[in-house]
């Protein structure tokens, strides 16, 4: 019986000390995403000096290469990144961007159909034949400013918790920056190949010149490289590149951009 008492007697004391490591993660968690957040306050006027996403590419490429790595990256002010590639990136990745606070609830409602569809075609193929059914290429609708939030200071990880991260950082990087300066920080700090970031990197990699002389058609064409850029980047022809490229170039001339951003550039 004495016993038995004992080890009743020990579940509130679990359960106490349960309860204080649930806090002190959960206050963890809080100064962390306040942390996040005072940073992307201070891109107000200081440009970041590296991505989340840019030392998870450059630990892979040690491991994989050694070192020294290949690695190209300068950041340009928003008066050398050309206008053409401005309005490719936005009818390409997010034809709303100036119209939203950041999430487009309407791609993502679209985006769920399209996959709920493709999935549903998937299973009826996979029946038909008698076989394990492929999984479908799944679209996404991540405006650009959910894409610079998970690309700056988030993992690559696929958890509902992360996707609560990224809306957080997301509201901060409209509630802080205007729509220009978080363009600028996209354009400057994406991957576009392996090793290859930002667009005057991506500009004299792919075409030989600077981001300011990119032509539409070369703008474009980065831009439709975007969802995929190491797949592009070995497949410089492909049909599907130069196809989007042909509608994304058209769709350019609807785009209308706003003013540029400046060192004090606040909304």
């Amino acid at each position: 019986m004495a016993t038995r008492s004992l080890k009743r007697s020990g579940h509130p004391r679990f359960t106490h000390r349960l309860g204080v490591w649930v806090l002190w993660l959960a206050i963890a968690l809080g100064v962390a995403q306040c942390l996040a957040i005072g940073r992307i306050a201070v891109m107000i006027w200081i440009d970041p000096t590296s991505t989340s996403l840019q030392r998870t590419q450059a630990l892979k490429l040690i491991g994989d290469q050694g070192l020294p790595i290949k690695w190209k990256q300068q950041w340009v002010d928003d008066r050398a990144i050309s206008d053409n590639l401005r309005r490719a990136v936005i009818a390409s990745e997010d034809d709303q961007f100036f119209e939203h606070g950041g999430v487009d609830w309407d791609a993502i409602q679209t985006a769920w159909e399209r996959n709920s569809r493709a999935q549903a075609r998937a299973e009826a193929r996979a029946a038909k034949a008698n076989q394990k059914k492929r999984s479908p290429k799944v679209v996404g609708g991540s405006t650009i400013t959910q894409q610079l939030a998970k690309n700056l200071l988030l993992s690559g990880e696929r958890t509902l918790f992360r996707k609560g991260q990224e809306l957080i950082l997301t509201f901060a990087l409209e509630t802080f920056l205007s729509k220009s300066r978080i363009l600028t920080i996209y354009l400057n700090s994406v991957e576009w190949g392996e090793g290859v970031f930002g667009a005057e990197a991506a500009s004299r990699h792919y075409f030989g010149k600077p981001a300011a002389r990119l032509s539409s058609r070369e703008a474009a064409k980065l831009a439709v490289m975007l969802p995929n850029p190491r797949f592009f980047e070995d497949r410089p022809n492909s049909g599907y590149l130069l196809q989007r490229t042909n509608t994304i170039e058209a769709r350019m001339r609807m785009v209308q951009l706003p003013k540029r951003a400046t060192t004090s550039d606040k909304k």
